[in-house]
């Protein structure tokens, strides 16, 4: 008796019980806006014949609030390829700096964004010159609102943007992803739907009034055809009545039938009655 009860009762724990989903981390579906792969730059420098062949991991940072009209940044973060690092020309470097620069292209007026890094310690020549730890932002304004495609573009170093010693041009530009910087009229949110036309309530019309002619008819409603089901209905319109605005599909849920663990729990409550049943039989047979 005692092995039957226990029997149904872990059945009804079992079927009543709902297992407990773990909860989403926040922010795990908030993703970064960046790029990072390798940009291949011929390096030429002032004074020496001899090119390098550079390769740096660049990560691009995209901002997500760009309006026309007021500066934007686009960050700037690079790590050399081992092996294959840009170097001091024999004379050696003092008081330059690092110009990273961003090609955009999709937006009219609006073709490059120029950062500018800290000074550059002294390097000796022939020593690897190091790219700055923090990332560098390149600045640029968009007077037209659009969407542009960025990728990396050339890097020089030197003690002025006008005056660089060495000069790094991407050799595999065809090669880059294009990342995606999408720029809104300033007072816009990227999101917000254009407006459309309103029709005019009402209208005005000049000159002479013209006689009126009231036509009357007769309509007579239809009966609802019972054979008229939601299988009639598009399975896009469908969908769109049954979900409500704002939330996700989740299935029939009321509609979806009658809950299969009633029937379970009356045919385990049957099994009781008739286990008990015969173990009283066997006991007034006994006497």
């Amino acid at each position: 008796m005692r092995a039957v009860v226990s029997f149904v009762f872990a059945g009804c724990l079992a079927l009543l019980c709902q297992p407990v989903e773990a909860a989403p981390l926040p922010g795990a579906e908030r993703g970064l806006r960046m790029a990072a792969e390798v940009v291949e730059y011929e390096c030429t420098t002032d004074g020496v014949t001899d090119k390098q062949n550079v390769e740096i991991n660049v990560e691009l940072t995209m901002p997500d609030d760009a309006t026309t009209g007021r500066q934007m940044s686009i960050g700037w973060r690079g790590t050399y390829v081992t092996g294959s690092e840009l170097r001091v020309p024999a004379g050696g470097l003092s008081g330059v700096k690092l110009y990273a620069y961003a090609s955009l292209t999709g937006i009219a007026n609006l073709t490059s964004a120029t950062g500018v890094s800290e000074h550059l310690s002294t390097i000796a020549g022939g020593e690897i010159i190091p790219l700055p730890t923090a990332a560098v932002s390149m600045k640029t304004t968009a007077s037209n609102a659009g969407t542009a495609s960025v990728r990396p573009a050339a890097i020089n170093i030197g003690p002025s943007p006008t005056a660089p010693v060495i000069e790094c041009e991407v050799r595999n530009a065809d090669e880059l992803t294009a990342y995606t910087l999408t720029v809104t009229r300033d007072g816009q949110s990227s999101t917000s739907p254009s407006p459309s036309a309103t029709p005019s309530a009402s209208a005005t019309t000049s000159g002479s009034p013209k006689p009126t002619r009231t036509v009357t008819t007769t309509v007579t409603a239809a009966a609802p055809d019972e054979d008229d089901n939601d299988d009639d209905v598009a399975p896009a319109a469908r969908d769109a009545i049954e979900t409500p605005i704002g939330a996700a599909a989740t299935g029939g849920g009321g509609e979806a039938g009658p809950d299969g663990r009633m029937y379970v729990l009356t045919g385990l409550a049957i099994c009781l009655a008739a286990g008990t049943g015969l173990l009283l039989r066997r006991r007034l047979l006994a006497r």
